[in-house]
């Protein structure tokens, strides 16, 4: 007997080959070998729908190769990924390759390991046409909404922009961020701190409030009415509690937590830990063991654990750290979004005792970092919490309560191997364990800091993701690619790790919100994926998701063809010489933003930085503010006098100073507010001389 065995990827032939034997050959589909035309929607929209595949191109030698081992094979076993997208890959290759009913069979395998990959041949089963009408489904809705819409951005704007039923709905959700954050209007607040002595010991209290409740501190008038009252008052211990704090042991990584985690503690891009996490999936070259698959799959949002994984963690786990350390696995059965998808395990070590360590000469950097991550987050997912003792104590001054707390950790659980970025030890000492309820402190010190409120932070890669998984908008492999997209469009740009919206994608923003209204709308995007997980499990035929979502669209683009209108971005000629032949600069947009170009291209290819004024006197020097972009399209204020004089701001200045303490003011929403973070001063924008 002849065996054939079609994988997604040629890295994973070599890892799969070596699991059996001489009589399976093993080729690989280099992904999607057909998809719907680029030349046109390849939806027939008149005909229920029905999509028109086609054999991608560049695919016709590797499917004639194909063809050649399907005649020598007896069985052929698709062992596409495990999920919507590799079913669908795998039905592909059955219409692709003209093959019979009963001469294949499809077998997945959540992991690249030779026990994972033979007891998949065990079980053998058909192609899930759920699965492939999932995909199917998203596919269809993504091409309609991006071949329906696209054109029109084409037409009002320029050419090369694009709309996408989740990148559209996405970039929507970065713009109302950005708009928090621009009409911010900082609060002012006060806190009060106050250095007490007890002996020979001191230690910080801070407010809390009064006898009734907890007070904000948010002017100067009650910050001086509260110091007034307390002033020269000894300080008394009023209550002294004890309690325990325990900090839960991380779940096991979701596709999501680990483009989270690696962004804040690795600083990865998601795509690159995409790619990374890839790489560790399909196999390695591990010395002594030959090409290994180190992770499971790498595309899942569950947390379920499999038994035989849970019971090498707890023997491995109890070995080398003791027994107390081990906790059996009991995962949250429903998360926010319901029902958790178990379609696959979490992402974990294929092999417990490969540890980061033992393999560290055979991975690349980037390799050994991701895999140290999944490694130790799985290890302390199966380990006890972290345990404190907490002493908190109350102090009475007059009418006053200031509060203290010290914590002791008792027991150190997952934190001896395993600590998440954003999480912090909060193990504290005052030597508050020798105070007693009555007893009477000396102030040695109050200590009052002005603060003022913080606007929303801009959006890093790992907060967009958690938003977009709280929202449910999108799934764990579109995650990359939409912000991939937003990049490469030039809606976003990155500085730092901060997401920043341009002029382009601001204008794009504008039109979607206004003409397609449903596509950037959170509930109706979410909504829509809850309907593909409804074509997954069968509960909803897939057609009539498609039905009823196109006939909305169409109503739209139609109506936005008529009666948008065309977003000028004609010539604006400027009184700016070009020095190389004498005509008027004008005003052109490129993938940045705007530019000065000469209008004699390109006979003449003179171009500078377009300097546009605003009518406000730069604050450092007294040369005129104009509005500049940023290397990544971001819009800010400089002076033109620039390299001179480097003043600059986000917000745009106006011309009125600050009557409080004489800084420029700076545009705030519809206030006009100080620049200075010590004063706090605004008032309405009407005012603005």
């Amino acid at each position: 007997m002849k065996y054939l065995v079609i994988v997604e990827s040629p890295t994973k032939v070599k890892t799969i080959k070596k699991f059996l034997g001489k009589n399976f050959e093993v080729m690989a589909s280099n992904g999607h070998v057909r998809d719907l035309p680029k030349s046109q929607l390849g939806v027939d929209c008149e005909n229920d729908f029905e999509p028109k595949y086609i054999t991608i191109r560049g695919k016709g030698e590797l499917l004639a190769d194909l063809r050649k081992e399907v005649k020598k094979a007896d069985k052929i076993y698709l062992a596409t990924d495990p999920d919507r997208e590799g079913e669908a890959i795998s039905w592909h290759l059955t219409k692709a390759l003209n093959l019979e009913e009963g001469k294949y069979v499809r077998i997945t395998f959540n992991e690249i390991t030779k026990n994972a990959v033979k007891n998949s041949f065990k079980n053998p089963r058909d192609i899930d046409m759920n699965l492939v009408d999932a995909q199917q489904t998203r596919r269809i809705l993504d091409r309609i909404v991006g071949y329906r819409i696209s054109p029109v951005l084409w037409v009002k704007v320029k050419r090369g922009l694009s709309a996408g039923r989740v990148q559209s709905s996405t970039l929507n959700i970065i713009c109302d961020r950005e708009n928090e954050i621009n009409d911010f209007i900082p609060q002012e607040y006060y806190t009060l701190d106050a250095t007490l002595q007890n002996g020979k010991k001191t230690f910080p209290v801070s407010f809390y409030g009064n006898n009734k409740q907890k007070l904000e501190i948010s002017d100067k008038e009650s910050l001086e009415k509260i110091l007034k009252e307390i002033e020269k008052s000894d300080f008394s211990v009023s209550d002294i509690k004890t309690s325990k704090r325990v900090r839960k042991s991380p779940l096991p990584f979701t596709t999501s937590t680990m483009q989270q985690e690696a962004s804040k503690a690795l600083n990865f891009s998601i795509q690159k830990t995409m790619q990374v996490a890839q790489q560790l999936y399909e196999g390695v070259n591990v010395k002594g063991s030959g090409t290994v698959g180190l992770i499971t799959y790498l595309r899942t949002d569950s947390i379920r654990i499999s038994d035989e994984a849970k019971a090498l963690a707890k023997d491995y786990i109890t070995e080398k750290y003791g027994a107390s350390y081990y906790k059996p696995y009991n995962p949250p059965t429903k998360g926010k979004k319901g029902n958790i998808q178990d379609a696959h395990e979490a992402i974990r070590p294929s092999d417990i005792l490969r540890t980061p360590s033992t393999i560290a000469d055979s991975l690349t950097k980037d390799q050994l970092k991701l895999y140290s991550l999944i490694y130790f987050r799985f290890l302390a997912s199966q380990m006890q919490d972290c345990e404190y003792d907490v002493l908190s104590v109350r102090f009475e001054a007059k009418d006053y309560i200031f509060t203290q707390s010290e914590s002791k950790k008792t027991f150190d659980g997952f934190t001896a191997i395993y600590e998440e970025a954003d999480e912090k030890d909060v193990e504290t000492k005052y030597q508050l364990s020798s105070l007693k309820v009555g007893d009477r402190l000396k102030c040695v010190e109050l200590l009052e800091k002005q603060h003022f409120t913080q606007a929303p932070a801009h959006f890093t890669e790992a907060s967009l993701v958690h938003i977009l998984e709280e929202l449910g908008i999108g799934r764990p492999s579109t995650y990359s690619p939409i912000i991939t997209t937003l990049l490469k469009r030039r809606y976003i740009t990155k500085e730092g790790r901060q997401i920043y919206v341009t002029e382009l994608g601001e204008i794009v923003n504008d039109i979607m919100k206004k003409s397609f209204p449903s596509i950037v709308n959170q509930n109706f995007t979410a909504n829509l994926e809850s309907l593909l997980d409804g074509v997954e499990d069968g509960s909803v035929e897939w057609k009539s998701v498609v039905r009823n979502f196109y006939p909305d669209l169409d109503e739209q683009v139609r109506q936005a063809e008529k009666e948008l209108e065309k977003v000028k971005i004609e010539p604006e000629v400027t009184d700016v010489v070009c020095e190389k032949c004498g005509r008027k600069m004008i005003v052109k947009y490129g993938p940045k933003g705007k530019f000065l170009g000469c209008p004699g291209y390109p006979e003449c290819v003179n171009a500078k930085p377009y300097l546009k004024k605003i009518g406000v006197n730069c604050p450092k020097c007294g040369k005129e503010l104009v509005e500049r972009r940023s290397k990544k399209g971001r819009k800010f204020f400089g002076c033109e006098g620039y390299p001179d004089c480097d003043f600059s701001s986000w917000q745009m200045p106006v011309k009125k100073p600050c009557p409080k303490c004489g800084s420029y003011m700076v545009h705030k929403g519809n206030k006009i507010v100080c620049s200075s973070e010590t004063c706090g001063y605004s008032e309405s924008s009407k005012n603005e001389g």
